[in-house]
């Protein structure tokens, strides 16, 4: 702190200024520019009249007032601060000449009409300011604890003089959605501000601020609502370390003056490492990080330089190498196989034993289960697995024990291993045999005592057969029903099938009331599903409906379909007419679109159907019936997932399956910085596993128990039957370890992170390692919770087959020739994963629904304002390629580029004289523009795209609208204001580039295209290829097909953007 001369100017209001947001407010902020020295406010959210109240203090050399100061004006401009990207708004400004400024004590309040920069800008308002001079105010620049007092950091400087430039200042295309904020466009400026550093004297660095030709003071930015990426214009900052555990403080120290000469943009609210950061509340600890402590860096894919595949010991030839598991790192294991024991010793009292096995290896102890009755010839058939790395012993120490009710349980005998004599198993060999070994005393006085065991020992790796079902030492604190819950297994989903109910007509639809005749509907129930048709038009006992409900069914079928005829009585009640149940097997099963034959069922009011021509049907004298079409669908893929992440496409009936056309392999090789799920023994634990879903096939990696960094190495495969799907990975905490781990039974497996790779965009043969983030959008924020360490290698098997697909549609030809409508495919589609989760809750161990609903996207057809500005901004870069033409040709117009013009009027001259050269000199340039490009193609698959996705600095009021309940539970006039914005909202478009080599097959096939074009227009007349054209263009419908054409299939194919948006 100096007792210095200061001038103080005190922000004290504004009134009726300008709205800004779209929403009919503005979030303004007051920048003070006085001698090159900025200062600025804090911002008020959401207020035309705000208050600010607060005082800004400027470096003033009394001195030198009356030689130059007096020719200098104070410069108060009004902005408001653009959410969710940083930017602002112009909202006016004042300008008061430095000779109307007072003493201390002689400042009175004064109101000043808002002014424009140029005409074209929208302005209107008040701000209201007291100016003065002070010799007896402390310096208050430094860095103070309270967020409303602001600070200085100094920014480059120029030396060249800075322009003044037109008030049309670049607005974010992303402020489109705002109407009032089109204006912004005229009335808004470019800050940027460039400038040369001045040399600092050594004996400056202990203040706080420097002087420099431009400096800004800024306030402290209020604690953050949401993440946002640090800017990479900070190389000091790029390579500091933070930290993402839970509760975490971010101890920095301050810079000094040598460190600070990072450019600061003007109106930026970033955070300075010299400021302490006020305390935050502990949800916001747990889910948010400074805004200058996150690297862009860590939000990218890396690659991996591992030595995967198994190595053997050879003494003869060093290491031999073995392809059975080449896509992960090798894990050596001792295997311990307990099968059976005979002749042990009976007890004295009960004649018999409860024998146990108790394998020791060092401080690890492994338990078989014991037999409550007695038995002198026990059977476990049991492995236990013990990590390489973890071993600390030489020998192993196999027990047989006599479990007692009572008192210690006595010892029986055991058996010990030398390590160094322990077999290795090489795969692929068979499993190593099982041997009878006699027990030894168990003193160790080498003594043999009656009875025998039979084990099996072996060094192997995760590559054994007995892994996935062995107990595993780092699993040893789990007991109970938690033993079947860490282990890895493989699923399968249920095959589904929709089942079409064509509701044609009644007869005889007797209503209990006589006197009045029935308005009749047909009710359907499938389980859980149920599905109405409409109230007949007519009244009639022989109504009329010709409607189809469609559901969703699973084999092997269990629920049965219930048909009801009801009539409505009253608004609120409904009679039942008839009913009858039928059950699944009796249906026709259809692979293709030719009808199914039509049957007549009879109605029973106890549920008991009865079919046309049964000898039952006699006897009864009278029945209502129903003339209905049911069928299975065969031919129909049933979709459980998300059509843009769709992982098979194939139709229920395997007799309309392809052949694969490649193989998937993956292996899941660990997961890295892991956040904290859980307290356990009251520190952050994690109990980590991965699930993987491709196809019907499902796999879940076992579970690596309190570890942050867990090690799988587990390796998959899958048969791909179209390249254009996605393979998903999902990383969750498993909660449901026994009650020693996770407490009661109700709790859920948190979700930690997902990955989605499209297989389209992987090159043949080639194996990918990478590291992907894990990023999950919380209710507080975007939030990075750790890295998935994979390698992926796709197999081609027939490059004819995938040429194949490539030109026919995506889905099976059902789905085009007969398709369902929107609503239909959302309700099927909801039905599908409710049965696919509860098949696979129902497995050992189980699935639990909310892994299958986070798998499958289950909310993904939700709406949400980030998801529509993400896919209305790619529909702005899939039309700014346009644009840039357009600019373009209007430069060519105006010889901005006189070489340019003239090239493209001699071209232009020469295509007039020679019009067959337009399309072949057209494909050509996109064949060398596919060439150009082959050497900037992408080195990894793509991911989560934060920018992309709009979640980099999502607004906190979009993210409670994203979270919110369905139906809201929001209030009515939050409600309609998100209504209001939601009518600006634009919809969706895919973002695809066929030369871009994103999909390597694709763009080969296109630039292959683009060659045979061009040859073959060039060798034919142009009037035969337009002639020819035109024709088939407007070919008679005849010769049409319902199907979509061949250059819409490929175009459909191709991976959008939409594969890294949230």
């Amino acid at each position: 702190m100096r007792n210095t001369t200061k001038l103080v100017v005190h922000v004290v209001d504004a009134q009726n200024l300008m709205p800004r947001d779209g929403q009919g407010s503005a979030s303004p902020f007051v920048e003070v520019d006085f001698l090159n020295q900025l200062s600025k406010t804090r911002t008020v959210p959401k207020s035309l009249n705000p208050v600010w109240d607060q005082k800004l203090y400027f470096d003033y050399d009394h001195k030198a007032r009356n030689n130059h100061h007096n020719n200098h004006h104070i410069e108060v401009s009004v902005y408001h601060e653009r959410r969710p990207l940083p930017g602002r708004s112009f909202l006016g400004r004042v300008k008061i000449s430095f000779s109307n400024i007072v003493q201390e004590g002689e400042q009175v309040y004064q109101r000043f009409t808002l002014e424009r920069k140029s005409v074209l800008a929208s302005v209107k308002g008040e701000i209201g300011l007291k100016f003065y001079i002070s010799s007896s105010e402390q310096d208050q620049r430094s860095p103070l604890s309270s967020p409303s007092k602001p600070y200085t950091i100094p920014t480059q400087a120029s030396s060249v003089v800075e322009e003044e430039l037109t008030d049309s200042e670049a607005e974010d295309p992303r402020e489109s959605f705002a109407s009032a904020e089109q204006e912004d466009l005229s009335d808004s400026a470019s800050e940027g501000v460039e400038g040369k550093q001045r040399e600092t004297e050594p004996e400056q660095v202990q203040e706080a601020v420097q002087t420099l030709h431009r400096q800004e003071v800024l306030p402290r930015p209020a604690p953050m609502h949401s993440i946002r990426l640090r800017s990479r214009e900070n190389p000091q900052e790029t390579n500091t370390p933070h930290s993402r555990g839970a509760n975490q403080p971010h101890s920095q120290q301050p810079r000094g003056a040598n460190q600070l000469h990072s450019q600061q943009p003007r109106g930026s609210s970033q955070q300075p490492r010299g400021a302490n950061l006020p305390p935050q509340p502990a949800h916001y600890a747990n889910h948010l990080q400074p805004y200058g402590d996150i690297d862009p860096e860590d939000f990218k894919v890396k690659d991996m330089n591992l030595e995967l595949g198994e190595r053997w010991p050879n003494t003869n030839a060093g290491e031999r190498f073995t392809g059975t598991y080449d896509l992960v790192e090798q894990m050596f294991y001792l295997y311990v196989r307990v099968v059976r024991a005979k002749d042990l010793p009976p007890g004295l009292i009960t004649g018999g034993c409860d024998p146990y096995v108790e394998v020791k290896l060092g401080n690890y102890k492994g338990k078989t289960k014991h037999f409550d009755r007695k038995t002198t010839l026990p059977e476990w058939n049991q492995v236990f697995a013990f990590t390489k790395e973890r071993i600390h012993s030489s020998v192993l120490e196999v027990f047989v024990k006599d479990k007692e009710t009572l008192g210690r349980d006595d010892f029986l005998g055991k058996v010990v291993f030398d390590l160094n004599e322990i077999p290795t198993r090489v795969p692929p060999n068979s499993p190593l045999a099982p041997q009878w070994y006699r027990l030894e005393d168990w003193r160790g006085e080498g003594k043999i005592v009656r009875g025998e065991i039979m084990l099996a020992v072996w060094m192997g790796t995760q590559a054994d057969e007995a892994f996935p079902e062995a107990w595993h030492a780092d699993s040893a604190s789990v007991h109970g029903e938690g033993v079947f819950n860490v282990r890895s297994k493989v699923y399968v989903s249920p095959k589904l099938w929709y089942l079409r109910v064509n509701v044609i007509e009644a007869q005889d639809m007797i209503p209990s009331d006589r006197n009045r005749l029935p308005d009749v509907f047909v009710k359907a129930s499938v389980g859980m599903q149920t599905l109405k048709t409409k109230i007949c038009p007519v009244k009639t006992t022989n109504p009329l409906w010709n409607e189809d409900l469609v559901f969703v069914v699973a084999e092997p079928f269990e629920e049965q379909l219930v048909i009801s005829v009801e009539d409505r009585v009253h608004t609120s009640k409904d009679e039942v007419i008839g009913k009858i149940s039928l059950p699944m097997n009796v249906f026709e099963k259809r692979l293709d679109h030719r009808p199914v034959h039509s049957r007549w069922f009879n109605l029973d009011k106890y549920g008991a159907g009865v079919l046309e021509g049964d000898p039952r049907r006699k006897e009864h004298k009278f029945s209502s019936r129903i003339h209905m079409r049911i069928c299975l669908e065969g031919g129909y893929h049933v979709m459980d997932e998300s059509t843009m992440y769709i992982s098979d496409t194939r139709p229920t009936a395997r007799q309309l399956w392809k052949h694969p056309v490649g193989m998937l392999e993956i292996g899941i090789l660990g997961a890295n910085g892991l956040v904290p799920m859980k307290l356990k023994e009251g520190r952050g634990s994690t109990d980590a596993y991965c699930v993987a879903k491709y196809g019907q096939k499902w796999v879940r990696t076992r579970t690596i128990l309190d570890s942050l960094s867990p090690r799988w190495n587990e390796q998959y495969t899958w048969e791909v039957y179209d390249p254009c799907t996605v393979v998903t990975l999902g990383v969750f905490d498993n909660c449901h370890l026994g009650s020693a781990q996770s407490g009661n039974g109700v709790s859920r497996d948190a979700r930690i992170g997902k990955v989605r790779i499209r297989l389209s965009t992987l090159e043949a043969q080639k194996i990918y390692t990478h590291s992907f983030p894990l990023v999950v959008l919380q209710p507080h924020g975007l939030k990075k919770t750790g890295d998935l360490q994979i390698s992926v290698r796709f197999t081609t098997l027939s490059l004819a087959n995938i040429i194949y697909n490539y030109t026919h549609p995506l889905l099976p030809k059902m789905h085009y020739l007969f398709p369902f409508t929107v609503n239909q495919v959302d309700g099927l589609r909801y039905q599908a994963m409710n049965i696919v989760a509860t098949r696979l809750g129902r497995a050992e161990p189980p699935l639990r629904k909310e892994v299958v609903e986070y798998m499958l996207d289950v909310d993904s057809h939700l709406w949400s304002m980030r998801r529509s500005k993400a896919n209305f901004f790619r529909i702005m870069s899939l039309l700014s390629g346009y644009f840039l033409v357009g600019k373009w040709l209007e430069d060519i117009c105006n010889w901005r580029y006189p070489v340019t013009s003239v090239l493209v009027h001699v071209l232009f001259l020469i295509l007039v004289m020679y019009p067959e050269l337009i399309f072949p000199t057209m494909f050509l340039y996109m064949f060398f523009i596919g060439l150009w490009n082959f050497k900037s193609r992408p080195r990894h698959p793509p991911h989560m795209d934060m920018k992309l996705s709009w979640a980099e600095a999502v607004n906190p009021d979009e993210l409670d609208e994203e979270f919110d309940t369905f139906p809201t539970s929001r209030s009515q006039d939050l409600v309609r204001l998100r209504y209001d914005r939601l009518r600006s909202v634009a919809g969706r478009i895919q973002t695809v580039s066929l030369l871009s080599w994103r999909d390597p097959r694709a763009t080969s096939l296109f630039i292959l295209f683009c060659l045979a074009a061009s040859v073959v227009l060039y060798a034919m007349p142009f009037k035969a290829i337009t002639l020819a054209g035109g024709l088939y263009y407007l070919r008679h419908p005849k010769f049409r097909s319902k199907l979509p054409s061949l250059p819409s299939n490929f175009f459909k194919r191709l991976p959008s953007s939409i594969d890294s948006l949230l």
